[in-house]
């Protein structure tokens, strides 16, 4: 694992194995010292005390991951409405039919295993390896909240309305990002969601 300092506060976690950047959040959430844990594609951010970073450079090594997703029973589930204006292009890009693309979409088991672009916004893992597909080659100037959209080994939801490149396949009618809820975000890290056709 590579370990690097990420100024006077935190380090940077980069675990050989990017599958372990969830189980190495787990692992380190909630242990004295740590104040705040950030998975991303590939890395961990940790914030923390000067006494547990110093610790942390050293012995980062020997952290264990642990079962970072939800129970599958806790799972979110998502309503969508696939009728996506890159759902027919991306099926055929795939050498797919609509209809099988959305069966094949809506069949996954996702894990957010990390959160950016904009609050609220996850990148959900367990995409059929079939379904990836490169970015659009010019994003939209304008993409509407609660689109349902692939690119790459990702699948996500676009929280509110944003610029965005991503295929639109589908809509949901979920409110993926409310300053009123604990924790504001529907899908933060190791939530496990599932897409229902309807």
């Amino acid at each position: 694992m590579r370990v690097r300092p990420y100024g006077d506060e935190a380090l940077l976690l980069e675990p050989a194995d990017a599958g372990d950047v969830l189980g190495l959040a787990a692992a380190l959430r909630g242990r004295a010292g740590v104040a705040e844990v950030v998975p991303a594609a590939r890395t961990l951010l940790v914030r923390a005390d000067a006494a547990t970073l110093d610790d942390l450079f050293r012995r980062a090594g020997e952290i264990e991951p642990v079962p970072s997703a939800g129970a599958p029973a806790d799972e979110v589930v998502l309503e969508v409405r696939y009728d996506g204006a890159d759902l027919a292009a991306t099926a055929a890009e795939l050498g797919l039919d609509p209809a099988e693309l959305v069966r094949r979409h809506a069949a996954g088991s996702y894990v957010v295993a990390f959160c950016g672009f904009s609050p609220g916004f996850a990148y959900l893992t367990g995409l059929d390896p079939a379904l990836h597909v490169p970015r659009l080659p010019e994003p939209r100037t304008r993409v509407p909240a609660g689109a349902v959209a692939v690119a790459g080994e990702f699948t996500g939801v676009y929280p509110r309305a944003s610029p965005g490149g991503w295929r639109l396949l589908g809509r949901t009618d979920a409110t993926l990002w409310d300053l009123d809820r604990t924790p504001p975000a529907l899908l933060p890290p190791g939530t496990r969601v599932r897409f229902r056709a309807g």
